[in-house]
């Protein structure tokens, strides 16, 4: 399997664009993190290693990553986007709170199963499917009082 460096670099060549340290280094420190990140966190991450990288080069870096398939965009309600890595790393759904926008990935055979389910009944042919659930995380209820 290549690397996903490898997989970005051959990307980058065959749509005609440069290759740039600064894009190479954003891509590390997107690689060396596993969680779902802002373009405001992945930025601030970036600027404590690489001081001079502007929030526009992430910005388009993290377009980039995303039309190359290695990394996905998670628009969730509220207008937050989060980057989440994908190659290589096992389909899962996400568990999303619409106060603080923190996302937990939920990886659960039996709803996978009946999702697969649903496509056959419905003599559909699978190409993917996204499933988030919205609700408040626990540490949002306790600082709400929220039962």
């Amino acid at each position: 399997m290549p690397s996903e460096k490898a997989i970005f670099n051959q990307f980058i060549r065959e749509k005609k664009l440069k290759h740039s340290k600064q894009r190479e280094n954003i891509i590390d420190v997107f690689l060396n993190i596993e969680k779902h990140m802002t373009l405001d966190e992945l930025h601030g991450e970036v600027r404590r290693q690489y001081p001079d990288i502007s929030f526009t080069t992430v910005y388009r870096t993290m377009k980039l990553l995303s039309e190359s398939g290695l990394c996905r965009e998670l628009h969730i309600r509220g207008g937050i986007t989060r980057y989440e890595h994908v190659y290589g790393h096992t389909h899962h759904d996400h568990l999303i709170c619409t106060v603080c926008g923190s996302c937990i990935e939920i990886i659960d055979l039996d709803i996978e199963k009946q999702q697969e389910s649903i496509f056959v009944a419905n003599g559909f042919i699978p190409s993917g499917h996204n499933m988030e659930l919205y609700g408040v995380c626990p540490v949002c209820r306790k600082d709400r009082d929220i039962q």
